[in-house]
This record gives structure tokens, C-alpha cells and sequence, in this order.
């Protein structure tokens, strides 16, 4: 039983120090940036080509947002930022955390859910209100999908429209699909 833990013992210390290998051979590379704590041991190593797609997608992502933006006003809806998002322990609005950006010292403050309130009149008394979320794909993952039903079951809004990229050739315009039609089944 003995020499069988020690194998064990051998073959975890063989996996550590080839994993340390490897974290320092990243570290003196050229495509990653490696990030050290106070402790001087590596906290996080980033590919360089990766953290290049996520600024592209994220600024992308921005465009894409500003391009709904300025397609819902023309068709006529007065457009807001959201500043809510939903809480689906307790089932309840509640008020989007800020984020802030230490490098450039900006606290964003949109990052509710969903990303627009739109208001569009009907007649003196009545007006049409709907949420907004945009998505360069279109896609939703679970917990959106939950937080979207949640709005529409204590109907917050009347509707909730998914914004997702469509192109055509080189144009980009932009599709919208109702959150109810696509995934609740009545």
C-alpha cells in the first residue's frame, strides 16, 4: 500500500512541475501576457490573439448597439437605456451593478437587463412599452432566457425583442425577433 502512494505521490509531483514548466515558458513568451500577484507567483496568463478578438468583439458588440439604437428611433420608438436587470433567486428588479474600468477610470453605468426600454405612443392614454436586448447572434444562454420570461410573466413589458445581425452582401441591417414567438410555447 505504501509504494503505491508514493507512485501517486511521484506522478503529482511530476504534473505539478510540468504544469510550472509550462506556466514559465509562457510567461517568457512573446504571445502572452502573464499577470504576477503580490506573492510573485502567476495569476493569469492571456494569449495576446485572444485578448485582441475579445477588444474586436466587444467593440463590435457596441457598434451593433448603437446601430438598434438609431434604427428603433427612425421607426419611431423613444429609446432608453436600462439600468435594472432581474434577480432570479429572489424574483425581483433590481438596480444593475456598475462596472468600473480602473485603466481609464470610467464607470459604466448601462449594463442592465435588457440593454433598451422603448416607448412608443398609441393614442392619449395608452403607449406600447418593450424591452430590447441586443445580440450580434441572436442567441441567448439560459439564465437570459429565464430573466426575459420573468419580464414578460409580471409583464414589465409587453414584448421583449431580441436585436441579432443580419447581412446582406456587405450591408448590415438589423432582424428583430419576438422573445415570445421564438421561446415560449402557450
Amino acid at each position: 500500500m505504501e509504494l503505491l502512494t508514493k507512485n501517486i505521490e511521484r506522478k503529482i509531483k511530476a504534473k505539478q512541475k510540468k504544469e510550472l514548466l509550462e506556466k514559465i515558458k509562457k510567461a517568457g513568451s512573446e504571445e502572452y501576457v502573464t499577470e504576477w500577484d503580490s506573492g510573485g507567483r502567476i495569476s493569469s496568463q492571456k494569449k495576446k490573439s485572444e485578448m485582441e478578438k475579445g477588444k474586436k468583439s466587444r467593440q463590435s458588440g457596441l457598434t451593433f448597439e448603437a446601430r438598434v439604437r438609431t434604427n428603433l428611433e427612425e421607426k419611431g420608438w423613444i429609446v432608453c437605456k436600462w439600468v435594472n436587470n432581474i434577480d432570479l433567486i429572489d424574483k425581483k428588479i433590481i438596480p444593475a451593478k456598475r462596472k468600473f474600468n480602473p485603466f481609464s477610470k470610467v464607470m459604466t453605468l448601462g449594463t442592465g437587463f435588457p440593454d433598451f426600454i422603448c416607448f412608443q405612443k398609441l393614442d392619449n392614454r395608452a403607449y406600447n412599452v418593450i424591452g430590447v436586448e441586443v445580440k450580434v447572434n441572436g442567441s441567448l444562454d439560459r439564465e437570459e432566457k429565464e430573466k426575459c420570461a420573468f419580464l414578460i410573466e409580471n409583464e414589465v413589458f409587453n414584448e421583449i425583442w431580441i436585436a441579432k445581425k443580419k447581412k446582406s452582401g456587405r450591408a448590415v441591417e438589423v432582424e428583430y425577433v419576438n422573445f415570445k414567438d421564438k421561446w415560449i410555447k402557450e
